[in-house]
């Protein structure tokens, strides 16, 4: 605390104005609590008279049950090849579908074996299907990638 005077919030909540820090102090002392700094950045500072423990214990309270509220995303990977037979292409395009309807995030990759290396724009034909197919439920996060020997798009849900 670098000014002299806090403005000083009593143990009830009730505001006690602008005192002196020292008078602040005595206070919280004479009340058998602690003088908490709640708010540095303001000019004058603002401080509570508190019980420290209890306040770090809600604190800890209050992040546990947002984390519990909290959605972790997944990332769910699909796996298709250039030679993809239609019917086999809907039922993955159909799991990729669910995963984006349960928010989670979809890398849909695209492996290159031997010969097909050569045909690269068979393989991009078919991932930008895919980009297409699933334009209703999520987002690219980029357009298709050549990586090494393989194609990959990462898909945000909607």
């Amino acid at each position: 605390m670098a000014g002299r005077s806090v403005r000083l919030i009593g143990k009830d909540g009730a505001q006690l104005g602008v005192v002196p820090l020292k008078q602040a102090c005595l206070l919280a002392f004479q009340s058998g609590l602690d003088l908490v700094s709640v708010a540095e950045q303001t000019e004058p500072p603002v401080c509570k008279i508190m019980d420290f423990g209890k306040f770090l214990y809600e604190q800890k309270k209050k992040e546990k049950e947002q984390k519990k509220h909290q959605h972790a995303q997944k990332l769910k990977e699909i796996k298709f090849s250039a030679s993809i037979d239609p019917h086999d292409y809907s039922i993955k395009i159909g799991h990729a579908t669910e995963f984006l309807k349960e928010s989670h995030k979809v890398k849909a990759s695209m492996m290159f074996r031997g010969r097909e290396m050569s045909h690269k724009e068979i393989g991009f034909e078919v991932m930008n299907n895919v980009v297409k197919d699933l334009d209703a439920y999520g987002v690219p996060e980029s357009p298709p990638k050549l990586i090494g020997k393989s194609i990959i798009i990462n898909f945000n849900p909607k």
